[in-house]
Parts: structure tokens; C-alpha cells; sequence
């Protein structure tokens, strides 16, 4: 009889990549493999792609730090997605439960609880997340990014891992890169991400330096959803809301990239040796997790940081013509990280558990 897992984890994009990175391994060495995740957020987009995955979507709600009348209604609905997930946990009979996180993996991993199902959790940043930090207590055990997070946990639980990066972006060819983006080899090429979301002041500040960076570089700008301008044609730069298929190709066409400071992204770049300016969100916006991903990257001298309450036309520009002053160091940098077993290990832990 073949092994069940259950995934789980969405709200964003970095919520759910490294559950895409496991996926198929685990489809390949013949387990059954479920998801949970919410009823229409980017989760269900990204898993409903794969095959040989059964998607179960449930009532969520978002846990917010600031005030909303939202805050009044998400416990009824947190309430109802744990009776949901505890109903499909015992009609899946999973062997094992992996949450990435977001606020969709608080009623699944409870759910797994009740169902004495045993619990992995993954952790990115170099804190916890609010969602882990409430699920913490259930999980049989915790994988964490950075080494710096364990201090943080402060249990037996946590398990320093690394990055889990997907196979598929190791395979880019910067030949199809080019091609797909219509560059050619004649200047380098900056690659700007702002999130699943895309960043509103990012797009902002690349577009107003456009004239600009078109003079030294060939820039690919990744806008997020509904933020491409169409009214913008130049040659050289090339916009999109979301590359899917190609962006493995674009990303080694790369030579550099401008980008917040979430870290499975930052990590994947790290492993393709992609010098960064990351501009983490700000802790008006955020939990301060970007800032303090940020800071470990320019520590390990992956990166320059500039800070999205200083981002104007001049420090942009400085900050980036800094980066490309360091580049070659950087590179040699990134070298240095091994990362290669990441995957392997946790597939061995999440085996392992499961027995």
C-alpha cells in the first residue's frame, strides 16, 4: 500500500514554493500526495498545475496585525476550515502532514493533530512566521532556513535544513532565456522581482529609471498581478505580470536581480549565483522577517540592502551601481554556500517521521 502526505501552506507564492519542490519527488518514489490549501488563493493555482496531486480547498481566515472587521469574522472561519480539514485528514488517512505555512495551515495542522497525524513544519524566514509560531506546538518537528532561526524556536523540534530549492530552476538555459525574452548578449540583464504580488513602489522606481538603466543594461521586470504598463515599449525591457514555465531561463539569463527580501527567493538566487539589491518590505508593511533576511545576505556578502523607506530615484541607482561594483566578489561569495543535500535531507526526515 502506497504512503500518503499532505501538504499544506499558501497565502503567498512563498508559501507554496517549496512544497512545489517536493511534490514531485514524493509522486516519483510512489506516494500518494494531497493538498490543502485555501479555496481560491495562489496556492490553488500553483497545485492544481501538477499532476498526481488531489487538491481540497477549505474555509480560511487571514491573521492579521492590525485592526479590521475582518479580525470579527476570520475565527468563525478559521473555526469551520478546522472541521473541514479534520473531516478530509480522516478521509486522506495521511501518513505524514508538511506545512509551509500562511494563515490556510493553521486549521490543517490542528486538524492533523486531532487526528494524531505527525506534523512537519517548515520555516523560511530567519523568525517565524505568526501561522508557525501558533502551529510550533503541535508539530513533531520543525526544518528551518537559516541556522540563526534555532535560537529563536528554542525546542528539540527544530531541524536546521537550509534551502529547499527547486529541481527545475537549476536546469535554466540562459540561451532560451535570451531567446524567450528577445535580449541578446550585448549588455547585462537585470532581472527585477517584486513578490507574487509585485511591489507598487518597486515597478515605480524602475520605471521612473528606465532611460537610465537602459543605457548600460537590458532590464526583465516581473510587475506582479495587474501591474504591467502597457504604455511602456523600449527596447531592452521586457515586462510581465508571472513567468511560469520560462523562468528558469530567465533566471540564469540573469546577471543580476533587484528584489524584495522573501526567503525562498532569495535563497533560490543565492543558489544560482545571482548577485542581489534586495529592498525587503518595511516593517510598517510587514513583521520586520524581510529586514532581518536581508541583513544575514549582506552579512555573508550575497547582497546589498537598501531599505524601502530610503528607496528613491538616487539611492536606487547608487545602491545598484554598487552592486555591480561587487558583483564578481559576490559570485565568488555564493560559491562558497553549499546547499546541494537540502532536499534529500528533508525527504529523509519527512520518511522518516511518517514510519
Amino acid at each position: 500500500m502506497s504512503k500518503r502526505i499532505l501538504f499544506t501552506g499558501g497565502g503567498s507564492a512563498g508559501h507554496v514554493t517549496v512544497n512545489v519542490a517536493l511534490i514531485p519527488r514524493f509522486i516519483a518514489l510512489g506516494w500518494d500526495v494531497s493538498y490543502i490549501g485555501s479555496m481560491k488563493g495562489i496556492e490553488s493555482e500553483l497545485i492544481k498545475n501538477i499532476d498526481h496531486v488531489d487538491y481540497h480547498g477549505i474555509s480560511t481566515g487571514k491573521l492579521r496585525r492590525y485592526m479590521s472587521v475582518e479580525n470579527f469574522k476570520d475565527p468563525f472561519r478559521i473555526v469551520k476550515g478546522v472541521f473541514e480539514a479534520t473531516h478530509l485528514i480522516r478521509k486522506i488517512k495521511p501518513d505524514v502532514v508538511f506545512s509551509k505555512g500562511g494563515f490556510v495551515s493553521v486549521p490543517v495542522v490542528i486538524g492533523a493533530k486531532l487526528n494524531k497525524v505527525p506534523i512537519i513544519i517548515h520555516e523560511s524566514d530567519l523568525t517565524p512566521g505568526l501561522a508557525n509560531r501558533i502551529a510550533l506546538p503541535l508539530a513533531t518537528k520543525v526544518c528551518v532556513t537559516f541556522p540563526e532561526t534555532i535560537d529563536h524556536i528554542k525546542s528539540d523540534k527544530a531541524t536546521y535544513v537550509g534551502a529547499i530549492i527547486r529541481d527545475e530552476l537549476r536546469a535554466g538555459n540562459t540561451t532560451l532565456g535570451l531567446n524567450f525574452l528577445q535580449f541578446t548578449n550585448s549588455k547585462p540583464i537585470i532581472l527585477v522581482m517584486g513578490g507574487s504580488l509585485g511591489s507598487k513602489k518597486i515597478n515605480e522606481t524602475i520605471r521612473s529609471n528606465l532611460t537610465f538603466l537602459l543605457e548600460q543594461f537590458q532590464v526583465v521586470h516581473i510587475c506582479g498581478k495587474d501591474q504591467v504598463d502597457a504604455s511602456i515599449h523600449m527596447d531592452g525591457y521586457q515586462q510581465f505580470e508571472y513567468i511560469h514555465d520560462e523562468l528558469p531561463d530567465v533566471m540564469a539569463s540573469a546577471d543580476t536581480v533587484v528584489t524584495r527580501a522573501g526567503s525562498n527567493s532569495i535563497f533560490e538566487f543565492l543558489a544560482l549565483h545571482k548577485p542581489m539589491l534586495l529592498i525587503p518590505l518595511s516593517k510598517a508593511a510587514s513583521r520586520g522577517d524581510q529586514i532581518l533576511n536581508a541583513q544575514s545576505f549582506k552579512k555573508a556578502g550575497y547582497a546589498e540592502v537598501l531599505l524601502e523607506e530610503e528607496l528613491t530615484n538616487e539611492s536606487f541607482m547608487i545602491s545598484l551601481h554598487v552592486l555591480i561594483s561587487k558583483r564578481a566578489q559576490m559570485v565568488a561569495a555564493m560559491a562558497q554556500h553549499d546547499h546541494s543535500n537540502t532536499i534529500d535531507q528533508v525527504i529523509e526526515l519527512i520518511q522518516d517521521t511518517s514510519k
